[in-house]
Order: C-alpha cells, then structure tokens, then sequence
C-alpha cells in the first residue's frame, strides 16, 4: 500500500477552525450572486443567514457525457470520492470529514456530479479543501479501486432485484436508445472489469473543467467563498475564447430563438486536449427513440408497467405547465396515512387507486434534463388486472388534453398550484437542497431564478396552457410547435416487467388508436 506522508492540515485542523472568523460578522449578499474567475469557474451564493453554511462543487458531468467505452464512470467517481488524494491519506480523508461534525457527500445524476457539504461557519475552509484535493488530485490506488467495484458490484445486483429501483433507469434506456440520456446511470456490471485508473483519469482529465464548473453556497458572505474558490481551485488550467457562460447562437429548443446569456451551452471552451469523446458528446443534443421492452417475470407478484412520452428541456416556456399536470394527476401506494397535504385528493388516487383495488401503485413521473426529458405514468398491479391498466391509464393522460366529461377542472387545478408551489418551497427550507438548485441552476440557466418567480408563473398558468401542453407531450403531431430540437419520434416509452406480460396485449396499439396518444 502506498504511503503517504502525514498532512500538516490534519495536524492543524482544530486550531485552524478556532482562529476562523465566523461569516455571521459579514454581510451577506441578495441571493443568487454569481461571480466567473479567470479560468471561467463560476462561484454564486445565496445569503441565507444561520447557524451553519452549505456549499458544494457542481460538474457538468454525468452519465449523458459517457459512451459505450466508458459507460458507468459517473456511477464509479461516485462510489471513489473521499478516497486517497495526494494531500491525505484515505485514513485522514475519513478522520478529517468526522472532524467536521456535518456531512460530505457526493452523487452522480444524467447531467452532473456533485460534491456537497453542510458545515458550521469555521469548517468551510476545510470542507471545500477536501471537495477540491478529491476533485483535483484523487490517487486512484489500486486497492481503493478493487474495493469499490467490489462494492459497486453488490450494489448493482440489489438495484436490479428491485423493481421499483431499476424499471425508472430502464425506461430511460429505452427512451433515448443508445445516445446521451439513454446511457446507463447505474455502472453495467460488464463494465466493472473494462473501468481502470487510465480511463478514471481520461474522463477526469475531459470533463472536470473549470468552466464545466460551479462552486456553490449558501449562508456565507459571497467574497468569503469567491477567496476560497480562488485558493483551491483558481489555478486549475484556464480556458480560451467564450466560456461555457456565453452560449449566444445556441438555438433555444422550444422556440428557435437563443438561450438566454449564461445558460448551458453543449460546447467547451478549454484550451486543453480533449478526447474524441468528448469532442462528441460535449455537442450532442439528447434524441428521444421512445419503443418497447417487456421483461418476462413469472416469479414476481406484480405486473409493473411504465408509459412515458418525451417530456420538455429545462428551458421550455411550458416547463410549469407540465410540471402543474404531473403533480394534478399525482397518486401513490395503494396504502397510505392519509392526512392533509399528502397528494390524497390527486386524481390517480381518486380516479385509479381508489376505484380499482387490483392496482398496489399508480403514480405520474416527470423528469427534467436540459434539451428534454420525460412524462407519464407508472403503475404495478395484480396480474388479473394486467389486461384492463393500459385502458386506465391512457384514460388519466387523455383527460388532460381538453376539456370533457371526467377531464380536469379548475378547483383541482388550483390544488395542484398549490401543492406544487409548497413543494418548491418546502424543498428550499434545507440548505442541501437550497445549495445543490442553487448551483444547479447556475450552471444549468447561467443565473438563480428566484422561486417567487417560479410561483408567479406558476400561479399565470391558464387551463388552456394545460391542455396544449398537453397536447404537446402526449400528440405531438397534433401540435403547433415542436418539442425541444425536433429530434423526438413521438413514439410512446413503454417499459412493462412481470408475469403473463401477454395480457397487456398491444399496448402501443391501444395508446394510438383508442387514445390518440404517440404516434
């Protein structure tokens, strides 16, 4: 095992956070101030006074970026952060975040991955000292990289025996075949073998770019973090010509105008050598393929079936609009508490859970990416009731599209606001999830848009806007303006594992022709 000498921060940890001025002397700054170092890395905090601070490293990385020849990478970073660096030793690494009293994390997602932490005011020096030696200057020792894959290994074979975990990754899969956010975000269990230090480092060395990305936080005075990120990560290799925060001339995808400036581009701007990789995925735009798999499972309990239909990009005008749909339809478990405020009033408990006891769970997903995404409904029921779910719920996404008997009506509208609205605000009450939108957005949108922005928009939202996004989701050809870059086929995401998958029947046949939904 490789030695390595003993850090004179660890040594000094404790005295060093004794002498740390608390930022509760500064002032804080309005929320959302964003500064770009030199090297084009962008630094934004929100003034959220308290007793304890978040801040996190947010990279324009993640599985979308992976190709077939790396394909699990993000997955692996995830499981070997905090590890080995040229500073600590995997043994300080551990006895150093303990001394913080708080929590450092880290977590892959389709398009980033982030090193979070939330600390009293005195740590935040070392918690950002540690994200940034895992970020810039991990070991990779060879043991360290046997044991979690050892690890990722047992963690892949318990997220494949669970349904409810790995049908959302396979409908994916099967959404965006073969390109971008099709890529697995789980490590295939094949590529464990194929992942060395070599290509760690390789897709290290093309997408941990500065201008790739964000230091975030909230809580502390904004010049105390821009010095921090200076100190540990301003001298990382600047970029050349426009920024990842100057995306003029990229087509907005849902009106063919341009982005607004400082939102994500798909280019890079660093000088340095890239990969052929890189060169290629840093531009892809997402391509929805939609199609079907059916996965034959005589020995589960229940028929799980997944119907989804490409979503919209972050920047689409009718992102709430979609968004207000999928928390009306709501749903669940078929067991549930009760009680205000938990969804029981949504129209998949009221229309679907409630009426047809064959049903354990029937819930609507919407998932949000930067030039697309995902909508529609999940369901698990008894096998008997296996040949009647497709009717039930092409019937709930139908009853958005217009107005009719058993559609949608405006008092359960205005819930759904509301219920959404609580949501975004509710979430924000915690710093990790304050900090993570914060950077997120930034690097995402170039800027913070306030969530009383997000709620008057919300609140704006007409039956009318419903209805034609609707539309645009779930008939697209019946639509006036196309969905993101115009790529998508249309095509229903259907994604069904159980026993007896036969009594389905044709399920895109039903969609199409007794509902008018995909193509």
């Amino acid at each position: 095992m490789v030695r390595l000498p003993p850090s004179s921060l660890l040594r000094s940890s404790l005295r060093a956070q004794s002498r740390y001025t608390s930022s509760s002397a500064h002032t804080l700054r309005p929320a959302g101030t964003v500064t770009t170092l030199p090297n084009k890395l962008r630094v934004a905090t929100e003034g959220v006074p308290g007793h304890f601070h978040a801040v996190g490293v947010y990279i324009d990385a993640g599985s979308r970026y992976e190709s077939p020849r790396n394909s699990g990478m993000s997955h692996l970073l995830d499981r070997l952060a905090f590890k080995s660096t040229n500073k600590h030793t995997d043994a300080e690494m551990t006895t150093l975040i303990d001394s913080l009293g708080s929590q450092v994390t880290c977590a892959s997602s389709r398009e980033t991955i982030m090193y979070q932490s939330t600390v009293f005011p005195q740590s935040l020096p070392l918690a950002l000292e540690l994200i940034s030696s895992t970020i810039r200057h991990p070991l990779l020792l060879p043991e360290e990289l046997e044991a979690q894959k050892d690890a990722a290994a047992y963690e892949i074979r318990e997220i494949w025996a669970k349904p409810e975990l790995i049908l959302p990754e396979v409908v994916h899969t099967v959404a965006f075949k073969d390109n971008t956010l099709g890529m697995p975000l789980l490590c295939p269990e094949s590529q464990l073998d194929v992942l060395g230090e070599q290509e760690v480092r390789g897709f290290m060395r093309d997408w941990y770019r500065p201008e790739r990305m964000v230091v975030a936080g909230v809580g502390m005075p904004h010049e105390e973090l821009v010095m921090l990120a200076e100190r540990f990560f301003g001298d990382m290799p600047s970029s050349t010509g426009a920024g990842a925060g100057a995306s003029a001339g990229v087509l907005h995808p849902a009106t063919g105008g341009q982005i607004p400036a400082g939102s994500k581009s798909f280019a890079t701007a660093s000088a340095l050598p890239v990969s052929d990789d890189f060169a290629e995925l840093a531009h892809a735009r997402a391509e929805y393929t939609g199609g079907e798999l059916f996965i034959e499972k005589p020995e589960d309990e229940f028929v799980q079936l997944h119907i989804g239909f490409e979503g919209l990009g972050i920047h689409d005008p009718d992102i709430y609009a979609l968004a207000t749909l999928q928390t009306l339809l709501g749903g669940g478990g078929s067991f549930s508490a009760g009680g205000p405020g938990k969804g029981m009033y949504t129209r998949l408990y009221t229309k679907v859970l409630n009426q047809y006891h064959s049903v354990d769970f029937c819930s609507a997903f919407h998932h949000c990416y930067a030039d697309s995404g995902l909508f529609g409904i999940s369901a698990s029921v008894y096998p008997q009731f296996a040949g009647r779910i497709v009717d039930v719920i092409g019937g709930q996404l139908h009853a958005l599209t217009g107005s009719m008997f058993g559609g949608i009506d405006e008092r359960e509208v205005r819930r759904a606001k509301n219920m959404l609205k609580s949501t975004l605000v509710m979430a924000l009450e915690s710093r990790l999830t304050a900090v993570e939108d914060l950077g997120r957005q930034v690097q995402i949108h170039g800027h913070k848009v306030p969530v009383e922005d997000m709620c008057e928009k919300i609140d704006a939202l007409t039956m009318d806007d419903l209805y034609r996004t609707a539309n645009r989701v779930l008939r697209p050809a019946s639509a006036s303006s196309r969905l993101n870059y115009g790529l998508g086929s249309g095509k229903a995401t259907i994604v069904a594992q159980g026993p007896n998958l036969g009594a389905l029947g044709d399920v895109k046949g039903v969609l199409r022709d007794r509902w008018a939904l995909g193509l």
